[in-house]
């Protein structure tokens, strides 16, 4: 039997997950927060439903993904998911790294919302498998949608960046 206990241990050991899908679609600390509580919320209406047949974080990111893309169309918002706010205006770049990590956070910053979602993912070491189960796609599919995405990172990577 599921409890409230189990619920809260659980969100408590995979809140991560949540912070790195607010941190992902949403610009403001108001935001953020208002995120994270609309993807807690939703987890807890959906708790009678999880069967454990996936583990809790991939059934968590479903939720926390499902919720962020629902939000935006709920609330009519532009999502700035990866944004170089986190890059001061002032700062040196003159190190080529730098450049390099900016542009590719630009390059990301230009993706759609389930492209962001899957290259973040990826970059979390999921496997095609996870990924798919995820967002509700196929393994297949990950895999074609990941190559189309390595191909737009890099043209857009060298937009962004000037060798």
């Amino acid at each position: 039997m599921l409890t409230e206990k189990n619920f809260i241990d659980l969100l408590n050991k995979n809140q991560r997950i949540i912070y790195k899908i607010c941190n992902l679609y949403m610009d403001s600390a108001a935001d953020k927060e208002d995120l994270f509580q609309e993807i807690t919320l939703q987890a807890w209406k959906s708790f009678g439903s999880f069967r454990g047949d996936a583990q809790f974080s991939t059934w968590l990111y479903r939720i926390a993904l499902n919720t962020a893309i629902t939000f935006f169309r709920k609330e009519k918002r532009k999502p700035a998911l990866i944004t170089t706010d986190s890059f001061p205006e002032n700062a040196d770049y003159s190190n080529d790294i730098e450049n390099q990590i900016k542009a590719m956070y630009q390059a990301i910053g230009d993706l759609s919302k389930i492209d962001k979602a899957l290259v973040m993912l990826y970059l979390e070491d999921y496997s095609y498998i996870e990924i798919g189960e995820i967002l509700g796609i196929t393994p297949n599919n990950v895999a074609v949608k990941m190559n189309r995405i390595k191909v737009k990172l890099k043209e857009s990577t060298q937009k962004h960046y000037q060798f």
